[in-house]
């Protein structure tokens, strides 16, 4: 398959977006960090707080990982266009194929981070309603029964 150099060009609207929403998850997740500290400082013995500051842990882990993907995915379509301008069409289909690959990663790590998003809300919310170790889907059912 002959690429042109549009190919890669056209994925990057998609990664810079993709980008950006990623450098927004961060910053929400530097506020949440901050409140979780002062919170910490006022009582270190706060089981649940222990349980969101692990949560929030992972989850900065998966957001520089998805970043990381991101901006590798971003320099292999840079890259990619420069072999399809001196004419070196395997490689440029080579890298770019890693470009897609990389930014399948970043993706999939978002996803994981969006979960674990979802656990954070659950845990802050378990307190209010008994329903620590129930699933969303289960508080729901739950709800429609009643």
């Amino acid at each position: 398959m002959d690429i042109s150099i549009n190919t890669p060009a056209i994925l990057f609207p998609a990664i810079s977006l993709v980008l950006l929403a990623y450098t927004n998850r961060f910053l929400g997740l530097t506020s949440v960090a901050r409140k979780l500290h002062e919170e910490y400082l006022q009582n270190k013995e706060n089981e649940k707080l222990h349980t969101q500051i692990k949560n929030l842990r992972y989850r900065i882990v998966l957001v520089r990982r998805m970043q990381f993907m991101g901006v590798i995915s971003f320099l292999l379509c840079i890259i990619a266009m420069f072999f399809i301008y001196i004419n070196q069409i395997n490689w440029a289909n080579l890298i770019f194929g890693s470009s897609l690959v990389c930014f399948s990663i970043s993706l999939i790590y978002s996803l994981i981070e969006i979960t674990q998003s979802t656990k954070a809300l659950e845990i802050e919310l378990s307190d209010m309603e008994n329903i620590e170790h129930a699933s969303f889907v289960d508080y729901l059912k739950q709800k429609i029964e009643e």
